[in-house]
């Protein structure tokens, strides 16, 4: 398999688990490179492993957190994943995590272990939870929401991210550091339940009362250490959303027949098409020069001359990036300091008294969410906009709206809900949109579109009923 065909990396740390070796990699998915990190074995582990087909890195110095570094070091796929390499853990369970991942619903998924009977020492099971409820206080108090029930190995991330979170723990404080510093980076955390069965052999922590209080000991102090950073402050002296200091941006794309609004195509033509495209969004842009506002933004799909010559001087323009909607939207957010209304260009019908309660000093919310009724969104408006609650978000789908609103509410984040507007899509949107503002411009537009449609003519030779 070439190294451009491996979907993800699963990184096995190893010690002296020759037995289990044929089982778990046996179960590796089809797609998925298996990294087994030797370290330090004296069954011959290493020598199996790499019989068996895996990619064998040699890590002489002990401990989990550095025979996962080392693991992560070697990847390459997009994606990477931690899995113990002692057959409690089934490898077969990862892509339903990755699913997770891919999903937009978490930028970290753990593997919460649902353990079969004799699987996991009531002491080790005792000290997880503690340790667990630790870090969901930790978070709370500091106005995030961290999920977390497992601080278990069986984890995926992408694999850029997971190595740019800079873990420096090389013992069992490893699982630990990687939760927090990705909580701190305000990443989403979930959780998928697996099945955890007893192991093969005995554990080097968990099997033992005096590994497990090693493991909890590195832990604590990583705990302790890194409290004091874990989450934002829901009181942090950031100022909630008002209207005076608010950024406006309409997402738009340049009107030229057959690149906008090519799902009006047929009936209309390119160039009506383009034509009633053009007039949303004008009518929104007349809407966002009447809100009060810090600053208001055309963020810009196209020739920056055509922008600039629609939205004067009133509009800042900044260029899309490229990439899919969701990373475009990410880099806005990244780019806006202080609170942002996001706006799109589909919804001529949008007025002041649609984003009312957004302008009452946002009511205290952390976000305001508008639906569209076709499962997406036509508005998002935060407080304190970050990238991260939208990159990753599955765009132009029926649930990418549901799938929006969660990440925003698993961030720990108050949304409140504007009204649900119809996007204009199609034909058909665009006639009952029309119906329901007719004298607008966009009706106009939209009643020329219709006219110029070919009609279909009687045969004269069909004889009458």
């Amino acid at each position: 398999m070439g190294v451009d065909s491996i979907r993800a990396d699963v990184v096995f740390p190893c010690l002296d688990e020759r037995e289990a070796l044929p089982w778990v990699l046996g179960r590796v998915p089809a797609g998925w490179r298996a990294i087994v990190v030797d370290n330090g074995s004296s069954d011959g582990s290493g020598e199996v492993a790499a019989e068996l087909g895996a990619t064998v890195v040699v890590e002489p110095r002990r401990g989990f957190g550095a025979a996962v570094h080392a693991g992560l070091e070697r990847a390459s796929a997009p994606f990477a994943a931690v899995c113990d390499a002692d057959g409690s853990l089934d490898p077969a369970d990862l892509p339903r995590l990755l699913s997770a991942l891919e999903d937009g619903e978490a930028d970290l998924v753990l593997g919460a272990r649902r353990p079969d009977r004799g699987a996991w020492p009531v002491h080790a099971r005792l000290a997880n939870a503690a340790l667990a409820a630790v870090v969901r206080s930790a978070a709370l108090r500091h106005g995030s929401r961290v999920p977390l029930t497992d601080l278990g190995p069986l984890r995926v991330a992408r694999t850029d991210a997971l190595r740019g979170l800079g873990l420096r723990d090389r013992r069992s404080g490893y699982p630990l550091e990687m939760v927090l510093r990705a909580a701190e980076a305000g990443w989403l955390i979930a959780e998928v339940p697996v099945r955890y069965v007893p192991r093969v052999g005995r554990s080097k922590v968990t099997g033992t009362v005096r590994g497990t209080v090693t493991a909890v000991r590195d832990m604590a102090a990583l705990l302790a250490e890194r409290r004091p950073r874990l989450g934002r402050p829901a009181d942090d002296g950031a100022p909630r959303a008002a209207a005076s200091g608010l950024t406006i941006a309409v997402v738009a794309k340049e009107c030229v027949p057959g690149r906008v609004k090519t799902r009006l195509c047929p009936p209309f033509s390119p160039e009506d098409a383009a034509l009633v495209a053009a007039s949303s969004l004008e009518a929104t842009l007349d809407v966002v020069r009447s809100l009060q506002a810090r600053r208001r933004v055309l963020f810009f799909d196209g020739d920056p001359r055509a922008a600039a010559s629609r939205s004067s001087t009133e509009f800042d323009v900044l260029a899309q990036p490229s990439g899919g909607l969701d990373s475009r939207l990410a880099a806005l957010c990244d780019a806006i300091d202080g609170p942002l209304l996001i706006l799109g260009m589909d919804t001529p019908q949008l007025t002041r008294a649609h984003l009312a309660p957004l302008f009452d000093e946002w009511q205290g919310r952390d976000a305001w969410f508008g639906p569209a009724d076709d499962g997406g969104f036509w508005a998002l408006a935060l407080a304190r906009p970050d990238g991260r609650l939208i990159r990753g978000v599955p765009m132009s789908r029926p649930d990418t709206g549901r799938r929006q609103f969660n990440r925003l509410r698993r961030a720990g984040l108050t949304v409140g809900e504007l009204p649900t507007l119809r996007d204009v899509d199609t034909a058909t949107d665009a006639e009952a949109v029309a119906a329901a503002i007719p004298e607008t411009d966009f009706a106009a537009a939209v009643g020329r579109a219709l006219n110029a449609m070919p009609r279909s003519v009687p045969d004269p030779t069909e004889a009458s009923s």
